[in-house]
């Protein structure tokens, strides 16, 4: 039997049991992109983990709905098209459409909602007059600003005291401001910025009310999971919960709450000034995207991820040695759900989304197809290695591929299959010389070769 499902609630402080509101129709959304630049690998780290717990979620319900949002009005996107003298959408569908390719590069499946921020504005101004209306907002000089004196329960989600939260949004002091912890849902825009018309004038809006408008529209009041990375718990997701609570007459806004630690750049945060932000764009040029999936699985999806190229190194290490495990079973046919996901790995997955032992567990998946010996046996264990992978979204090339034998990589496969047979012959033979010899000649080739129990394995090195 599949066990429960537990995940740690940001909200709550503990791990709780999950349960949607209706398992016939499970509702999560994740805060995406704003379209400014190419995604960088902490970005990336969110869109991996909550594509794996959408997978998770598949595997347990009959319907989930995935929201994933674009932020395509904001200002870093004026600053970039005015830098360039184009209009926002320019650089908006320029860098949605590299955000896509790569988070398809790591095997990040589309979500089944991907809603605008420009394609939004109705129901934002729609929130913004029902929250001005109820007493929760005010107009000021423009400016519609949630009044944070309104929501008794403003910080519940950071756990700040009102003080901290004030610091650590470095909020703006502006005279149209009851309140100096007053957030923006809806400011002027000038002629030269992008904007549309309100009841306040013609203007944009804040970045908060975005999300819980888009929520609104295509999900409902009441979510079941809302996630997202450490950062913006606050002031993004607290600001969330408050315009959406009281926008809904007192309805949660999202009933569980997961957050994701921070990825830092072999020990450093990772920061322009450090010179040290890696871009998926660039990194997917130095490794297999497959590899940066993996690096993002391997810490738990709460504590930090250091980034390294050591740690690089290794993912595509320990992933040589699974496809070397698909490689020596290339022989051996299954079909399509020929065996369940092994029970390890959903174990590991239920408890808190557990990707470190998941990873060990697939790992250890791979040592007992290897060591099968009769067909039945290998046929089945085969099938169970794969169906993990394909849980966690690994494994998804052929090992041919992988090891760089592609039609299209300009090797010659037949002869360095049979320079490895003639190395392995003449190492049995105790020609150690001649061993040799093939080793370098493959090499000239841009070939490795590794010695494994179950015989030699070969893979590109260019």
């Amino acid at each position: 039997m599949r066990p429960d499902l537990v995940l740690h609630n940001t909200l709550s402080r503990q791990r709780e049991r999950f349960a949607p509101l209706d398992p016939g129709r499970v509702t999560m959304y994740a805060c995406g992109p704003t379209v400014y630049n190419y995604a960088h690998i902490g970005n990336a780290r969110p869109a991996v983990l909550f594509d794996l717990l959408a997978r998770v979620l598949r595997r347990r319900f009959p319907a989930v709905v995935y929201a994933r949002n674009i932020t395509d009005v904001d200002d870093k996107i004026n600053a970039a098209a005015a830098a360039e003298g184009v209009p926002i959408d320019v650089i908006t569908a320029r860098y949605a459409a590299a955000y896509h390719e790569d988070m398809a590069a790591l095997g990040v499946a589309p979500p089944d909602v991907e809603p605008r921020a420009t394609a939004t504005i109705g129901p934002i101004i729609a929130m913004c007059e029902r929250l001005i209306a109820n007493g929760h907002a005010y107009a000021a000089e423009g400016h519609v600003l949630f009044s944070i004196e309104s929501f008794a329960a403003y910080g519940r989600l950071s756990g700040r005291s009102m003080k901290e939260m004030i610091a650590g949004a470095r909020v703006e002091v502006a005279p149209y401001k009851r309140h100096p912890g007053d957030f923006v849902l809806w400011k002027p825009s000038p002629p030269e910025l992008p904007g549309w018309e309100s009841p306040w004038g013609r203007g944009r809006p804040g970045w908060h009310i975005e999300c819980s408008a888009m929520i609104e529209t295509h999900l409902g009041r009441t979510i079941d999971i809302h996630a997202g990375g450490n950062d913006l718990v606050f002031p993004h997701h607290e600001n969330e919960i408050a315009q959406s609570v009281c926008a809904h007459d007192g309805a949660d806004l999202a009933r569980v709450w997961v957050h994701n630690g921070f990825v830092t750049v072999e020990g450093r945060k990772m920061s322009k000034s450090l010179g040290n932000v890696h871009l998926v764009h660039d990194l997917r040029r130095q490794a297999p995207p497959e590899a940066l999936r993996y690096l993002l699985l391997s810490a738990h999806y709460r504590q930090p991820l250091d980034w390294s190229a050591k740690a690089l190194d290794q993912a595509r290490r320990t992933l040589d040695g699974l496809y070397g495990v698909l490689r020596d079973l290339e022989d051996v046919p299954v079909a399509p759900d020929a065996a369940p996901v092994p029970a390890d790995i959903e174990a590991a997955l239920a408890d808190d989304l557990n990707t470190p032992n998941a990873l060990a567990a697939l790992s250890a998946a791979a040592n007992e197809a290897r060591r099968a010996v009769d067909p039945g046996t290998r046929v089945r264990r085969k099938a169970e290695l794969l169906a993990g992978a394909e849980l966690l979204g690994l494994l998804r090339e052929s090992p041919a591929r992988w090891f760089g034998a592609a039609p299209d990589a300009g090797l010659d496969v037949t002869r360095i299959e049979t320079l490895v047979a003639e190395r392995q012959a003449a190492k049995q033979a105790r020609d150690f010389a001649r061993a040799d010899a093939i080793r370098a000649e493959l090499a000239a080739l841009g070939v490795a070769v590794e010695d494994t129990p179950a015989g030699p394995r070969w893979r590109a090195t260019g």
